[in-house]
């Protein structure tokens, strides 16, 4: 009998101390304007069991909608979904988007979905200027965090979460930025193939192999607390990927178990890696400035930092000279 007690007494010990060495591992620590909680003390107050600790999501993503298109994808299922992180002051590049490659009736018999990414401003008027606009468009999608460089990552989960809870039966989806300019004919009809089988568990742009920068003076720093390790998993550039739908609802899902980082790109390679879906490298997809010229513009799929004046000039160039060969 005493072994038996002592065997009860060494295994109750042993369940709990796993437990609050998971919950230490665990707890949020990120600082991002907005991000909600969840309280390790809390969570240990409530005398729950250590299986239900384990599915608690540390990142849970609570943030309501304060403008959304849910019907968007009612009458017909769109082959693409396009997923455009904007700001509120970039009214421009967003009305740019919509007269040349982002318009949504540019291809017939292939529905495309554009939609434009936000949070919430600071200024007040802003975010009634943004709202006014989405009442003329019905193109824009706003959470309730604050929008601002360190939220890009809440920006892209929120296009996740949009197309997983409105438009999963969508074949694929882009996340892109609003200065970039995207060749929608080689997109359509020489990567996704509209007449082929839609890929499940896809994703390509342009695959980057690297580690954290420690620099505190760099945009792209990262701290070692946050990030430890000295190598990335491979992940995609930001300013362009492509993926299949299913993917969204399984990155949205795998995020609320993932420790948030502010590099929005890096974490959906860490979501990537968590799945098991790894990245291809396409090099059609460009994260730098190129000088524009019709014939390296067929080559491409997107180019970065592109302005709105810029955008219309290059979408009018290459609309009237289809005909002519490079």
């Amino acid at each position: 009998m005493a072994s038996k007690v002592s065997c009860l007494y060494i295994l109750t010990v042993v369940c709990w101390a796993s437990a609050l060495w998971y919950l230490s591992i665990t707890r949020p620590t990120s600082s991002y304007t907005g991000h909600r909680q969840v309280s390790s003390i809390s969570i240990a107050r409530k005398n729950v069991s250590f299986g239900n600790i384990r599915t608690r999501p540390i990142n849970p993503h609570s943030f309501d909608f304060l403008i959304n298109e849910p019907n968007k994808c009612e009458k017909s299922v769109p082959f693409l979904v396009i997923l455009i992180s904007t700001t509120h002051k970039e009214f421009d590049a967003r009305q740019a988007i919509r007269e040349t490659w982002g318009d949504e009736n540019n291809f017939k018999g292939i529905k495309i979905a554009t939609l434009f990414l936000l949070g919430k401003n600071a200024d007040p008027v802003l975010n009634q200027m943004v709202e006014q606009e989405s009442q003329i468009f019905h193109d824009i999608i706003v959470e309730d965090f604050i929008d601002s460089y360190h939220n890009l990552t809440l920006k892209t989960l929120m296009g996740m979460r949009w197309v997983a809870t409105f438009c999963s039966k969508a074949k694929y989806v882009m996340k892109t930025d609003s200065d970039i300019f995207v060749n929608m004919d080689n997109l359509i009809y020489k990567l996704l193939k509209p007449n082929t089988k839609p890929r499940r568990r896809y994703f390509t742009g342009y695959v980057i192999n690297g580690g954290p920068i420690r620099d505190v003076r760099s945009k792209w720093y990262m701290p070692r607390d946050l990030y430890p390790d000295s190598n990335y998993p491979p992940f995609c550039s930001g300013t362009g990927y492509i993926f299949s739908a299913d993917v969204a609802e399984l990155i949205y899902k795998t995020s609320l178990h993932t420790r948030l980082l502010h590099l929005e790109d890096v974490y959906v390679g860490l979501c990537l890696r968590k799945l098991g879906i790894h990245p291809f490298q396409n090099s059609g997809f460009n994260h730098w400035k190129m000088a524009y010229s019709l014939c390296r513009y067929r080559r491409v799929i997107t180019v970065h930092q592109i302005t709105p004046e810029e955008m219309h000039r290059i979408w009018n160039d290459m609309s009237s000279k289809k005909h002519l060969r490079c």
